[in-house]
Formats: structure tokens, sequence, C-alpha cells
């Protein structure tokens, strides 16, 4: 197999690019004809939530590809991954909100987050990934040293985090939620070696 070259993996960015702003097109599309359901503050909820799983899947799925298809170059589409990630997840985050709690309700979100368990989950997988986000520069790489690898490995907590949010906050068991965990599942056996040696 070819190795991708410096100009493939450009042309990997731009499509990142339109997989991450023609979702967002849509939504707004969706918000303007009224494509939702009788309570879209729920539909766009879970689309943003869902947009933020893919993209932090796709983002731990980075390292194997690269490392099993023998793809050094993909790991540099990884931080722009992680910040589209981010990006869905403040989204996730907003239409909570400003949708669900409304403006006028918005001084009830700290006890929310604290009484409802799976909104904790939902909010301390947002910090980490707002402090991977902050520090996903190369100048943060070099300044941290050492310590940089350690906060960004929190990303495997956020893949475990994350969906248990989501399995948590839907009332009905459906397939889709527990697809999302059940890939996660399989992201993080892959790194099985990484976590043994953790342990040792």
């Amino acid at each position: 197999m070819r190795r991708l070259s410096p100009a493939n993996i450009t042309w990997l960015k731009v499509i990142i690019w339109l997989a991450a702003i023609l979702p967002f097109i849509w939504l707004l599309l969706s918000v303007d004809q009224g494509w939702f359901s009788a309570d879209p503050a729920k539909d766009i909820q879970h689309f943003t939530g869902r947009m933020t799983l893919k993209f932090l899947l796709v983002t731990l799925l980075v390292t194997p590809v690269a490392r099993y298809g023998k793809q050094p170059l993909l790991i540099r589409t990884r931080r722009l991954l992680g910040l589209w990630c981010f990006a869905w997840g403040t989204l996730h985050l907003l239409s909570y909100s400003f949708l669900e709690l409304g403006v006028s309700n918005l001084r009830l979100l700290g006890s929310e987050l604290i009484s409802r368990p799976y909104l904790t989950l939902g909010i301390i997988s947002w910090i980490l990934l707002l402090a991977l986000a902050c520090t996903s520069t190369l100048w943060a790489q070099r300044k941290m040293g050492t310590t940089w690898q350690k906060l960004h490995n929190f990303i495997y907590l956020i893949a475990i985090l994350a969906p248990i949010h989501y399995l948590w906050s839907v009332k009905v068991l459906s397939p889709q939620p527990v697809i999302y965990a059940a890939i996660a599942a399989i992201l993080l056996a892959l790194r099985y070696k990484k976590f043994r040696q953790w342990l040792r």
C-alpha cells in the first residue's frame, strides 16, 4: 500500500472540514425548514451529541490506522479532528443550555449538572475536551514536555464517559447509543498494550 504524501494529507484535511461543516449547514436548514420532530430541542441536542461522538471515535481511530496501515503522516489529522470534536461538543452543551433550560433559566445549569449524573459525565467530558483543545498546539506540546502526553491521554477517559453519557441520557434504550459505546470499547481495546504498560 502506497504511503500517503503531505499533499494527500492536505486533501484529507479538506474532507474533514467538509465533514464537519456540511452537517452544521444541514442543522441550520433543518431548524429553518422545520425538518425536526415536535421536540426540536431534543433533536438538536441528540444530533450535536452524535456528531461529537463521531469525531471522537474517528480521532481515536487515527492512531491504529496509522500504525497498522503504516501511514505515519495520518497522525497530522488528529489535531483537526479533535478540535472539531470539541466544537461539536460545545454546540451540544450550548443546545442544552439555551434550548432545554432557556436563557432565563441558565442559573439552573450548575444544579442540573450536579443533580443529574448523566449530565455530570457530559460536562466532565466537555471540560476535558476543552483542556485538550487549549493545549493542542505544537507550542503547548513543546512547552509542556511529557506532561502534554499525560494530559492528552485523557481522551481515553472521554471515550469511556461520553458513550455512557449518551446511553444514560436516552429514555428508551435504542441500538444507536449501544453501537457508539461498542465502537468506543473496540477502539480502546486496540490500545490494550498501552494500558497494560500503565498497570505495571
